[in-house]
């Protein structure tokens, strides 16, 4: 398989504050790398530097082709604000500089209906705002997708829907996907490969060598459990 990232002695410091220290990791096209640990393990930082928005030591390398969208953990928007799920999707187009003829195709790929899509966004519950967004990463048709905890604020019904989405979408257009989860029993069903950061240390390896309990307790500090959802 095509590799798509390969990581090498990545090191990331804030002053004295050392995130991520000499990690290395590499994704293959198709595959679906997880991204877990502790808060405060690094895991939204090394999304940045991947994106190029932290400084870092070491080398991030992406394969010539690649084309990244990006979903944030948190969006700086206002949800309040007069503006439709449409409204937000044109935008994005626009200065993504995207024909905004391609906004009915993302929608479409998310299962976004115009009764939806023309509401305004504060009316959208969690997992309807989190397809909108996942639709905008879509706009200029992405070859890697790099989600950062997806199914934040959303109730466990729209968790395993928004899954089942994304899942599809990967199927359908060949995508690389990259996600943050603390959602350990949707990584178990989903993920290629998981990379675990936490305690100073990296673990790298299938759902099934790396999700097991003694594993999951050194990662924690503690014992972790999980159930997988039906």
């Amino acid at each position: 398989m095509a590799r798509v990232l390969e990581v090498s002695g990545l090191t990331i410091e804030f002053g004295a504050l050392r995130v991520i220290d000499d990690l290395s990791f590499t994704v293959d096209d198709g595959e679906c790398l997880a991204i877990i640990g502790p808060s405060g393990s690094g895991k939204t930082v090394l999304f940045r530097a991947l994106i190029g928005s932290v400084p870092y030591q070491g080398a991030i390398r992406w394969a010539p082709e690649a084309r990244i969208g990006y979903v944030p953990q948190k969006l700086d928007i206002e949800r309040d604000l007069p503006l439709t799920g449409t409204d937000l999707l044109r935008a994005k187009a626009h200065v993504a500089r995207v024909s905004p003829g391609d906004v009915p195709r993302v929608l479409q790929m998310v299962s976004l209906g115009p009764e939806i899509a023309t509401r305004s966004i504060g009316t959208l519950s969690g997992g309807q705002f989190q397809r909108l967004m996942l639709a905008c990463a879509f706009l200029g048709r992405p070859g890697v997708l790099l989600l950062d905890e997806p199914t934040a604020g959303v109730d466990e019904r729209g968790e395993d829907m928004l899954y089942e989405t994304i899942r599809r979408v990967q199927l359908e257009q060949r995508l690389t996907l990259l996600l943050i989860s603390h959602e350990l029993s949707l990584v178990y069903r989903y993920a290629t490969k998981v990379l675990c950061l936490g305690r100073g240390r990296a673990w790298l390896g299938a759902p099934t060598e790396v999700l097991t309990p003694r594993r999951l307790e050194e990662l924690y500090g503690g014992p972790m459990t999980y159930h997988l959802h039906r």
